[in-house]
């Protein structure tokens, strides 16, 4: 993991939805760690043991011992590697969360492969970071995810939204802003921003308007436009090309 690599993309919906935004919950976050790599995984459980917030309940070594220990020990969050033997991250994601369904994932990897990307995501997992990652980002992956935040690797997000930038661009005669409408000129201001990855806070510094009124116009944009994350809502604007892909 190295000591300064850029800070992973983080879309943050409210706290209000996800408790684990604020530092003063109740109980520390439960995480398991999946690696195969007993000397690597044993590296990320001291990591994370120095943070009072967080707490390591249990280790795997593959995608089978996985499923077994989330289902008996019930965590909050699994940071798990993608390529395992046995079962791999990706097959183990689904079938932890059948069994945990309030489980949220974080891929922890090598791999910068487009196809393990776009293949975490469908599998459920909500974050997907290199193994380059500082020590002091790691700790700050586990809280955003436990609080309902998407956490992925800067270059992977790039290669995510330019994917569905192309993919707009190979439609046939698309619609161009497909539920434009019914936004008010506030809300588009606050979606170009959400696209850009400012959180709540940055974005009523932009406009000049409190965090609170941020969170109320989010929240009327995800059911204007029928999705049901930030995430969601920023892939919509780059698709109705109200942010570049670029």
């Amino acid at each position: 993991m190295s000591p300064h690599p850029p800070s992973p993309l983080a879309l943050t919906p409210s706290v209000e939805d996800h408790p684990y935004e604020d530092a003063s919950h109740a109980r520390p976050i439960r995480v398991m760690v999946v690696d195969d790599h007993a000397f690597f995984r044993r590296g990320l459980v001291s990591v994370l043991d120095e943070e009072e917030d967080i707490s390591v309940v249990s280790e795997a070594g593959d995608g089978e011992e996985a499923v077994r220990l989330a289902t008996e020990m019930r965590p909050d969050v699994v940071l798990m590697d993608v390529w395992m033997p046995h079962s791999n991250g990706i097959d183990a994601c689904p079938r932890i969360r059948e069994a945990v369904p309030h489980t949220k994932f974080v891929m922890l990897t090598m791999s910068d492969e487009e196809s393990d990307l776009f293949d975490a995501l469908k599998a459920g997992a909500t974050g997907y970071l290199l193994k380059e990652i500082s020590v002091t980002e790691l700790p700050r992956a586990v809280r955003a995810i436990a609080g309902g935040q998407s956490f992925i690797n800067p270059a992977m997000a790039t290669k995510l939204i330019g994917e569905f930038a192309e993919l707009a661009k190979q439609e046939s005669a698309p619609p161009r802003r497909p539920s434009i409408p019914e936004l008010t000129r506030r809300e588009t201001e606050v979606l170009k921003l959400l696209a850009r990855s400012l959180n709540n806070r940055e974005i009523g510094e932009r406009l000049f308007i409190t965090e609170n009124t941020v969170k109320n116009h989010v929240r009327k944009i995800l059911e204007k436009l029928q999705v049901h994350s930030r995430t969601e809502a920023a892939i919509y604007a780059v698709r109705a090309e109200y942010v570049s892909g670029n």
